[in-house]
């Protein structure tokens, strides 16, 4: 297990590497971030002395290598816009959208898990008919097109919720049900078709004619044997969120990674972009090793 986590480890720094260099240079190519911070007519002694003091006024190789020996002290660079630290401006906002993202993947897990095991174990039945249905919706519907239904039906005809902020439950409910549809929608359908599988097993026929009850015989023995498949659409979907849920946070102004991204390029503010970047990256590839510890754990054959 330790090898396997250490070559994990080894190949996600060498992809994180790469994806260092892509978003360095390719971030210079949005433009000089001096004809967005200063006055149009400002001279061209204020515009050196701005790129002097940001460090823009170097060969672009120059900025890179210094870039490195920073982030190799985990100096991610200063914030154009705030003038703060941009690692802790990232991990401020990171905060937010894996709050978001918790608080979603648990009432999705714990939804999905429960009807798509019901659903597999009576099979089409009417539970089993308005669950496929709702799930195939909302696997198939765009999270932009959900959220401004949601705000014109929700916030704008009725009243009932607002529509960006964090300042009280009523403003997280949203962003949590349009994150919600489309995961939910995917691994219900996993849930469904695995439990499918492991219900028409041998052992789970014993079980049935040995008279066990309907319960345990879904959540005891035939859902751990299909939960393989279902931490792989579950972990692929948690990885989705903690990306940053851009659209959705965008949309609802939702103060998390994924809105600081945008907010970042379209200002230039190349090192939240690159720490965010960053952040993000390390996440997810926490949580993919996650999973495949998960499968370790469900699967004592994947040790080996």
């Amino acid at each position: 297990m330790g090898h396997f986590i250490a070559r994990r480890t080894v190949a996600s720094a060498i992809s994180l590497a790469f994806l260092v260099i892509a978003v360095f240079f390719l971030s210079r190519l949005t433009g000089d971030p001096t004809d967005l911070y200063l006055p149009l007519d400002a001279s061209q002694e204020v515009r050196d002395n701005f790129r002097e003091l940001n460090g823009l006024n170097e060969p672009i190789l120059l900025q890179f290598a210094g870039y490195l020996g920073d982030m190799a002290r985990l100096d991610f660079g200063t914030s154009l816009r705030s003038a703060e630290p941009a690692l802790a401006v990232v991990l401020q906002a990171f905060q937010w959208t894996l709050v978001l993202a918790l608080v979603t993947m648990v009432f999705v897990t714990v939804a999905a898990v429960i009807l798509g095991s019901l659903a597999a174990f009576n099979v089409g039945g009417p539970l089993d008919r308005v669950a496929t249905f709702f799930s195939l919706i909302g696997a198939s519907a765009p999270d932009f097109w959900i959220a401004i239904v949601a705000i014109v039906i929700f916030s704008v005809g009725f009243g009932w919720l607002p529509t960006s902020g964090t300042g009280s439950i009523w403003h997280w409910i949203l962003p949590v049900s349009v994150l919600f549809i489309r995961p939910f929608g995917l691994i219900l359908q996993v849930v469904r078709g695995s439990m499918i599988n492991a219900l028409g097993s041998a052992y789970v026929k014993t079980a049935r004619a040995k008279g066990v009850a309907p319960r345990p015989i879904i959540f005891t023995h035939a859902l751990r044997n299909a939960m393989l498949p279902v931490v792989t659409v579950m972990g692929d979907q948690a990885a989705g969120m903690l990306n940053g849920a851009v659209v959705v946070e965008t949309i609802f102004g939702f103060p998390g990674v994924g809105k600081l991204m945008i907010d970042s390029i379209l200002q230039r503010d190349f090192a939240v972009i690159l720490a965010a970047i960053m952040v993000t990256a390390v996440a997810i590839f926490v949580m993919n090793l996650l999973i495949d510890l998960a499968y370790a754990l469900l699967d004592p054959r994947i040790r080996y």
